[in-house]
C-alpha cells in the first residue's frame, strides 16, 4: 500500500508528488493522458514565474521529471471509481490501488457547445485543443467559439498555422485579456464576429461549415470552415465525488486552503476546488498546500492551521472538517455548532491558557498562530 496516491496529472498533482516524494512519503500519480493536463494545450504561458514565456507541453514536461527524479511514480489509467472509505481509501483503475491518503486533482475538461453536429463530428473537424489539432488544418479556413483567454490564445495560434481564422463570441466584447484581443485586432486574417452564436455544425464526414446567427439581426449565415474549434470555458472534473464531497453550483469542491475534506485522508487541489483564481501558479500552490497537509496527517504529528491550532485529540486524519468553523471540536453552548475549541474563535477566558492556548504577557490567553507556510517538513 502506497502512503498517497494523487488522481489528475497536472500543474497541481505533479506539484503535490514533488512535495510528498520531498516529505519521504511513497507516491503515485494517476492520469489518464500526458501529465500537464489542460497546461499542454497552451502554446505560450506568459505568466508563470521565473519564464517570460515557455510552452505549456515543455513545462509538463519538467514538472513530471521533477516528480519521477525524487522517486514518484507516475501511472497512465482511467479512473473508474473512487472509493472513499475511512481507512480503506482505494482507486480503480483496471486495478485496485489502495492508499493511506488521497489527493484528488482531477482538473476540468472542455465545456461543449451542446448544439447539432457537435457530438457526430468530434475528431473529424470539431476539436476542443487548438495546440493539439491545428496543424492538422494548416492553410485552411477555421473557427474558433468563444470569448475567454483559451479563445483568445486558441485564435491566434491558428492564425499563425490556418488560411483565416473567425473568431466567434455571442457577447459585444470579449472576456480575455485586452492585450490578447488588441493582437488579434492587428492579425490580418483574423475575423471577429461579435454577438453571433454558433447553432450547428454543418457537414457529412468531416466539417464543411459553421452556422451561425446575428444576435442583433437574427440573420443566420454559414461560414465555409474546415474546422470548429470549441473553447466557450471548463467544467470540474468531479463526476466521480458527486454524492461523496459537497460540491457548489459549478460542480467544484468546497475545501479550505489545504485542501482538507470532510473525508479523512483524503484532499483536493487544484482546479476542481473552489476558489477565487484558477491559474496553473495557483494550481501548484494547492498542490504543495494538500501534500503538505496529507504528510503532516499521515506522521500523525501536529497540525498547525493559518487561523490557529488543532487539539491533539484532532491530529489523525479522522477529524472531521466543517469547512467554514475548522475541526470539529466539542458542541459548546454556541447554537450546536461544532467548533475547535469547545467555543467560537476569541471566546477563551482572559487570564487563562484555555483549551487551545499560551499565556500571554498581561493574562490574555490567544490561540497559537504558526503558518504551513513557517514550517518545514
Amino acid at each position: 500500500m502506497r502512503d498517497l496516491i494523487i488522481v489528475g496529472g497536472g500543474p497541481a498533482g505533479l506539484t503535490a508528488a514533488i512535495y510528498a516524494a520531498r516529505a519521504g512519503l511513497s507516491v503515485a500519480v494517476v492520469e489518464r493522458g500526458f501529465a500537464g493536463g489542460q497546461m499542454t494545450a497552451t502554446a505560450d504561458i506568459v505568466n508563470y514565474p521565473g519564464f517570460e514565456t515557455i510552452d505549456g507541453a515543455e513545462l509538463a514536461r519538467r514538472m513530471e521529471a521533477h516528480a519521477r527524479g525524487l522517486g514518484a511514480e507516475v501511472l497512465t489509467g482511467e479512473v473508474r471509481a473512487l472509493w472513499l472509505k475511512p481507512g480503506a481509501l482505494t482507486v480503480v483503475t483496471e486495478s485496485e490501488l489502495p492508499a493511506r491518503a488521497l489527493i484528488l486533482a482531477m482538473g476540468t475538461r472542455r465545456r461543449k457547445l451542446a448544439i447539432p453536429g457537435e457530438e457526430r463530428l468530434a475528431g473529424r473537424g470539431v476539436s476542443y485543443c487548438a495546440v493539439c489539432d491545428g496543424a492538422f488544418f494548416k492553410d485552411r479556413d477555421v473557427a474558433v467559439v468563444g470569448g475567454g483567454d483559451t479563445a483568445l490564445e486558441d485564435a491566434a495560434y491558428l492564425a499563425g498555422v490556418c488560411r483565416q481564422v473567425t473568431l466567434v463570441h455571442r457577447r459585444g466584447a470579449f472576456r480575455g485579456g485586452r492585450h490578447l484581443e488588441e493582437v488579434l485586432r492587428r492579425l490580418p486574417n483574423v475575423t471577429l464576429r461579435l454577438e453571433h452564436v454558433a447553432e450547428e455544425i454543418l457537414g457529412d464526414k468531416a466539417v464543411q461549415a459553421l452556422r451561425v446567427r446575428d444576435l442583433g439581426t437574427r440573420a443566420a449565415a454559414e461560414l465555409p470552415v474546415s474546422a470548429v474549434f470549441v473553447a466557450v470555458g471548463v467544467v470540474p472534473d468531479t463526476a466521480l465525488l458527486r454524492g461523496s464531497l459537497p460540491l457548489d453550483a459549478e460542480g467544484r469542491v468546497e475545501a479550505p486552503e489545504d485542501g482538507r475534506t470532510q473525508i479523512p485522508g483524503v484532499f483536493v487541489a487544484g482546479d476542481l476546488r473552489q476558489k477565487p483564481v484558477y491559474q496553473i501558479v495557483t494550481a501548484c500552490a494547492d498542490g504543495a498546500m494538500a501534500a503538505t497537509a496529507a504528510a503532516r496527517c499521515l506522521r500523525g504529528g501536529r497540525i498547525w492551521k493559518l487561523w490557529g491550532c488543532v487539539r491533539d485529540a484532532d491530529l489523525q486524519c479522522g477529524a472531521a472538517y466543517d469547512g467554514r468553523r475548522g475541526f470539529g471540536g466539542g458542541m459548546g453552548a454556541h447554537g450546536g455548532r461544532a467548533y475547535p475549541f469547545g467555543g467560537p474563535p476569541g471566546d477563551m477566558p482572559r487570564g487563562g491558557a484555555g483549551r487551545c492556548g499560551r499565556r500571554r504577557r498581561g493574562g490574555d490567553a490567544r490561540p497559537h498562530r504558526r503558518p504551513l507556510s513557517h514550517r518545514r517538513l
